[in-house]
């Protein structure tokens, strides 16, 4: 037998076939892998190309991992409430994060799916630099590093062209594409996803968002002019980001499309003949194309003087319309009424109907005017590049109405919320936002800084000094949501608006997880009796539990006796972690409020008759069984 062949263990023949094949045919080996659509063509050259599949496809290394991410539970994880850092914890609907927004965004699916409105998102613009964003399906970039010789035992570089190696873009995209498919979980019916790239990301990201919501679904990209200043070192200086924009469903904006719109200004509007319907404007009445019933003869009443449409163009509306338009008094000749016809549109009307954007957005702040306000907040810099809030308002204006929910994900400077409070305070709107900060320690940042950011996260850490903070870029950013909302209040008469935030915490889960190995079988079987982790308190296991079976994080429970009754818009949920008895299901149904509530209660040591009886009492009665369904712990 040949020596290559030998092996004393069972042969891994996926592994010894595909290194010949390899050997073989090394044209289809892509990325150290076989494409076996590649294999098939190439072992059958004559078929003709009926005979197999071409398709379009954009795809990477690592990205059927980056699927199974995105689709597996979190188990691992919860959130535990942070008060100490919170404002107005009682009564706000703001919900800010401190955590791995991959993990978050799973925890957030059952309280949120289909119910959040609009997603901005400001993500890592990838300019080759290590990721914070590591997930388990990939070796960390310094190793990777590392296996390739770009950087040597020591952890220092072997050469200054590492930002062009193989896993450049992989990594970015790695990153993005679970998160963007939880996202995309979210969104409502009526959901919008906006997202803030630059150059080097934008193409592979709109591939990678065609896929993920639907080419169809594409709703621009937006051209926002970012900055207005010159690099003059640069071959050409950069002023525009792009904003990629897609709709949950683009049938729902296809039937509403005054959903998508931004207020009408009062700009050029004003009241001449002082119309009893208020200010109006004066708009062409000509329009391109001609069709027949719409060429006609119009007479300026004041002079006589007959008007036709240009060559090419018809009056708006056909000659009964015009007629009726007239006699509404809704034509008009000018302001001197001396010139050709003009249609009034009223004030009233232009706000209801809102304004259509264009893609080119060089009419809102730039990044410039985003520093220029967290400095005025702050009394010095403390964010680098922060977004305008003036590009947040509009985004806001479009994607949402009063009572939407806002989701930020790479919360950064916080702008979204000084944003949703903008707004609210303008129409006296209800919006809540939910802001997720990856914790970031700015004493770590500043040892990993560049001179250009150095000075900034020194701002930042001599701030949270002076008001005894810890040095984390999530403190920073609760500050910026706590001096804009308080700046706003005081600026605005919507005196019922709400800018508190409660503030969580991702951490490890406060149930303990069954280890299916067997040499730990005999402690596992504890848990049948403990099944909460010994440093977890009751509010905190409740919590959890109440996440996970759909409660939103704004909501409060009512504690009594260890028993926690969450109740939502379309949820109830009754939490029982003490010592119970027959008599507790006529206790919940007092409290019950809607028809179908969840029980979830803690297994108690010899309670197997308890719960045996509590079991039988809901099928013999069917208005309870109907009103109760009851889960064990």
């Amino acid at each position: 037998m040949d020596s290559e062949d030998y092996n004393p263990t069972t042969p891994n023949f996926r592994t010894r076939a595909a290194k010949k094949i390899a050997k073989i045919f090394p044209e289809v080996v892509t990325d150290g892998k076989i494409d076996f659509e590649s294999l098939q063509e190439s072992l059958s050259p004559d078929l003709e190309k009926s005979d197999y599949n071409e398709k379009f496809e954009f795809t990477w290394r690592g990205k059927k991992d980056a699927k199974k991410i995105a689709d597996a539970p979190s188990k691992d994880t919860t959130l535990i409430p942070d008060k100490n850092n919170s404002k107005f914890w009682n009564n706000t609907k703001n919900i800010y994060i401190e955590g791995d927004n991959l993990e978050v965004l799973k925890l957030l699916q059952n309280g949120y799916g289909n119910k959040v409105d609009l997603i901005y998102l400001d993500p890592p613009y990838n300019t080759g630099k290590d990721f914070i964003y590591h997930d388990d399906f990939h070796n960390g970039y310094n190793e990777y590093l590392q296996q390739t010789g770009q950087k040597n035992d020591n952890g220092e570089f072997t050469s200054t062209n590492h930002e062009t190696n193989g896993r450049f873009h992989t990594d970015w995209l790695n990153m993005m594409y679970p998160r963007l498919k939880l996202a995309r979980k979210l969104l409502s019916e009526k959901g919008v996803i906006f997202v803030n790239i630059s150059d080097t990301e934008a193409f592979n990201l709109k591939k990678v968002m065609d896929e993920i919501f639907g080419e169809n679904n594409f709703v621009s990209d937006i051209i926002w002019n970012s900055t207005k200043s010159v690099t003059n070192t640069a071959i050409i200086s950069g002023s525009t980001t792009h904003t990629l924009t897609y709709f949950k469903d683009n049938d729902y904006f296809v039937k509403n499309r005054t959903d998508f719109r931004i207020p009408d200004s009062d700009k050029g509007f004003s009241n001449p003949d002082n119309d009893p319907r208020g200010p109006w404007k004066a708009d062409p009445f000509q329009t391109g194309g001609e069709r027949p019933n719409q060429l006609y003869d119009i007479v300026n009443p004041n002079t006589g003087k007959v008007y036709k449409p240009n060559p090419g163009s018809c009056w708006k509306n056909d000659k009964n319309k015009f007629d009726e338009l007239m006699s509404d008094n809704r034509i008009v000749f000018g302001k001197n009424g001396l010139s050709g016809p003009q249609r009034k549109r009223f004030l009233f009307e232009a706000k209801e109907r809102g304004k259509v954007v264009k893609t080119l957005w060089d009419d809102v702040d730039t990044t410039t005017n985003g520093t220029a306000r967290v400095k005025e907040l702050f009394g010095s810099t403390v964010f680098s590049n922060p977004k305008p809030v003036k590009l947040l308002e509009r985004i806001i204006q479009l994607g949402t109405d009063r009572d939407s929910i806002v989701v930020d994900f790479f919360s950064g400077s916080a702008t979204t919320a000084e944003a949703v409070f903008n707004v609210n305070a303008k129409d006296y709107g209800n919006r809540k936002f939910i802001l997720v900060q990856l914790p970031e320690n700015l004493d770590v940042a500043l040892d990993n800084s560049n001179s250009n950011t150095r000075q900034i996260i020194k701002n930042a850490i001599q701030y949270l000094d002076d008001n005894n903070q810890s040095h984390e870029l999530g403190a920073i950013g609760r500050e910026r949501i706590r001096l804009a909302g308080e700046d706003i209040l005081s600026r605005n008469d919507y005196k019922d608006l709400d800018i508190g935030f409660k503030t969580f915490k991702l951490s490890k889960t406060t149930i303990n997880q069954w280890d299916e190995n067997p040499e730990h079988f005999e402690e596992q079987l504890k848990l049948i009796r403990n099944p909460f982790t010994d440093a977890s308190t009751n509010n905190q296991r409740a919590l959890e539990i109440a996440i996970k079976s759909g409660i939103s994080l704004d909501i409060n429970p009512e504690i009594n006796d260890d028993i926690y009754h969450y109740v939502s818009e379309d949820k109830e949920v009754f939490i029982i972690l003490g010592e119970y008895d027959m008599s507790l299901i006529g206790k919940l149904n007092s409290k019950r409020k809607k028809k179908n509530a969840k029980v979830v209660l803690r297994e108690m040591d010899d309670g197997s008759e308890i719960k045996f009886n509590l079991i039988e009492l809901l099928k013999q009665s069917p208005e309870l069984n109907d009103h109760f369904s009851l889960e064990w712990i």
